[in-house]
């Protein structure tokens, strides 16, 4: 059990046998009565937005998650498979669920996958990553100042938005939340 005490962004809880995650949340103290705190809760099932007010104090569940190490091994139309690395069984989950964290995975990459009464929710996967171009118009020479950006294909697929000096065989760095060229490598 978590009290409201204990909120932190990023915090997983179940209310009303729903786990939900605290994206936002906020203690305030009304004019008269006691003490509430504020929450913008994701629900993890679905995805949707919710607000819930607590009373300062009220105690909330603890969901039955567990996060564990995996290997992606490859993608099935729309399953990615992997491969539990304590006991070798193989785990699909749905390309829906990642929320676009998919084209930021290679084969062979570790990761954590998060599970819910074991049933596969999400991946974690780090905050950036070092991808190598595979397609990309050539730059020019002299370019780097200009803040002009051209579309890039990555090692995985995924296309992001470079700078025009950025050619094919580079390896940059991507933020895997934006999807924004961090810088090369």
């Amino acid at each position: 059990m978590y009290s409201t005490t204990d909120f932190r962004k990023g915090l997983k809880i179940e209310v009303d046998g729903i786990p939900y995650e605290i994206v936002d949340f906020q203690h305030f103290k009304p004019g008269k009565g006691g003490a509430m705190v504020r929450t913008k809760l994701r629900n993890i099932l679905t995805g949707r937005m919710q607000d819930i007010t607590f009373r300062s104090g009220e105690k909330v569940g603890k969901p039955d998650m567990e996060s564990r190490d995996m290997q992606y091994l490859y993608r099935q139309d729309d399953e990615l498979i992997f491969m539990d690395l304590t006991n070798y069984e193989q785990l699909q989950i749905s390309v829906e669920t990642t929320g676009g964290k998919e084209g930021f995975l290679k084969d062979g990459q570790q990761c954590r996958v998060l599970l819910y009464k074991g049933n596969p929710l999400d991946i974690d996967i780090p905050l950036s990553l070092v991808l190598e171009v595979t397609d990309t118009e050539p730059g020019a020479k002299g370019d780097t100042v200009s803040n002009v950006t051209k579309p890039a294909t990555l090692e995985t697929g995924l296309v992001v938005q470079v700078p025009i000096f950025v050619n094919t065989g580079d390896r940059i760095k991507v933020d895997t939340r934006t999807k924004e060229y961090l810088g090369r490598e």
